[in-house]
């Protein structure tokens, strides 16, 4: 197999957390998103949707989304689990990855993608041209700020999002709280929980 990624954004990132994690390697190409390599004719051959990570099997079939990624190869390589060791916590880990994405993850990307020049015309990733929607930038950052107080509820007297050790649910909340920093924004100082988890899984993640 064959990885087509970009180590320092924010999806791709979450899948390199998790593989350093698992101790996974995979021979892997960087596609250069800063030169918009993920748009070029070449990789476009690869992936048409023109996005990253992508894993690309020995048979030619490509794998194109983080979860779908995580859950092939926490299939294939189920020592140090990050998906749950039951069928509840793996819902449990789905859920909150599912949560993470759509009201946290998404929220700092409609304010990027909406509010920075460089992205004019690449509202939405992909080739596809979508124009920027500039009311989107207030909304993103209001969709941010209910979700730091949910995870802050959450982490009340929990170490990690599910059971008592750490879940890519924790990698990707992770990754979002440093993506919110791309658009000049960080976990409130009032989300006490919050911030000590991610203390907590920083120093899980320098261990190894």
């Amino acid at each position: 197999m064959h990885l087509y990624t970009y180590d320092p954004a924010p999806n791709p990132r979450r899948l390199g957390l998790f593989l350093a994690l698992k101790e996974i390697d995979i021979d892997t190409t960087q596609i250069d998103l800063m030169q918009l390599e993920q748009l070029g004719e070449q990789y476009r051959a690869i992936c048409p949707a023109g996005t990253v990570p992508t894993l690309r099997l020995d048979d030619g079939t490509l794998i194109t989304e983080v979860i779908a990624i995580c859950d092939y190869l926490e299939s294939l390589h189920p020592q140090k689990p990050l998906m749950g060791t039951t069928p509840l916590a793996r819902a449990q880990v789905l859920g909150w990855d599912h949560h993470i994405y759509i009201n946290a993850f998404s929220a700092v990307a409609e304010v990027l993608r909406n509010g920075n020049p460089n992205f004019a015309d690449r509202a939405l990733p992909g080739p596809v041209k979508t124009p920027q929607i500039p009311a989107l930038v207030d909304r993103g950052r209001e969709r941010l700020q209910r979700g730091w107080q949910t995870y802050d509820e959450a982490l009340n007297g929990r170490d990690f999002l599910v059971g008592d050790t750490l879940t890519l649910a924790d990698i990707d909340l992770l990754v979002c709280s440093e993506f919110a920093g791309w658009v000049k924004e960080s976990i409130p100082e009032d989300c006490e929980s919050l911030l000590a988890w991610r203390a907590r899984v920083r120093q899980v993640l320098d261990a190894g």
